[in-house]
């Protein structure tokens, strides 16, 4: 097993059970404990969990992840393999909505670039930003209440805007998702709220997330694994999550 694929591991144990120790994770994959340990130090470096002595317990979601301005600055590489691979579903003529996340952020500059002959309905203001005059793809922008934290327009005025249209393909961000319990997260009431009609109103949905997000718990349930039609990752998953995935019918794309 790669040091990537024990680590992925690591941070899905934690999440489920709430703590690691470093003595069982040295026997279960039969390395040092001093590899395991620069393992956990790697793995808070990137916030996925909080060591401790003789182990490790799950890192919270905190109230500052809310920030998109904060977010936007990590993982950027991971993001990028992501939004290549959504880039690659998107057809011309396809009406599309971008929700907001941090990986559509890259999504929208791939489709500008290509110049895509598309129309991009989205709620987040980085990605309406992102378009200029002279392009041929099209924009539709969904107003309403700001949430400032979110750099974004949710709540049910917006709600009632997006449930007026019919969307080919929609790209939606996650907090976590929780495969034992067949549940997807995000931050807000509002935002799950947003999120829902978003998804009613889309012929496919699409995931978009890091492959550290899975059993990562979130606030608020916004929706089922099997409601999407794929779930695009920047590597390949454990052997247990694929499972899951194809016992629903999931597609799986990195």
């Amino acid at each position: 097993m790669l040091a990537r694929e024990r680590q992925n591991k690591i941070v899905e144990m934690v999440n489920a059970n709430g703590s690691v120790l470093v003595k069982e994770l040295s026997e279960m994959f039969e390395v040092t404990e001093d590899s395991i340990r620069k393992d956990l130090s790697l793995l808070e470096k990137k916030e996925l969990l909080k060591k401790t002595y003789g182990g490790a317990v799950r890192n919270r979601v905190n109230t500052h992840e809310l920030y998109v301005s904060q977010r936007k600055g990590k993982n950027v590489e991971e993001k990028k393999k992501i939004a290549k691979k959504a880039f690659e579903l998107i057809e011309e003529g396809d009406f599309i909505f971008l929700d907001i996340s941090t990986i559509n952020i890259e999504l929208i500059k791939l489709i500008v670039e290509a110049n895509l002959d598309v129309t991009v309905a989205t709620n987040m203001i980085d990605v309406m930003l992102s378009f200029t005059a002279s392009l041929d793809t099209n924009l539709v922008f969904v107003g309403g209440k700001m949430n400032r934290g979110r750099d974004g327009f949710i709540g049910s005025y917006t709600n009632k805007q997006i449930g007026e249209f019919s969307f080919d393909k929609a790209f939606m961000g996650v907090v976590g998702v929780d495969i034992k319990r067949n549940k997807v997260y995000t931050y807000t009431t509002d935002d799950a709220l947003t999120k829902k009609v978003i998804m009613e109103n889309s012929e496919k949905c699409y995931m978009l997330m890091e492959n550290t997000k899975f059993a990562r718990e979130g606030n608020y349930r916004y929706s089922s694994i099997d409601e999407f039609e794929g779930i695009i990752l920047d590597e390949e998953p454990s052997e247990e999550v694929q499972k899951h995935l194809a016992d629903k019918k999931v597609t799986v794309l990195y």
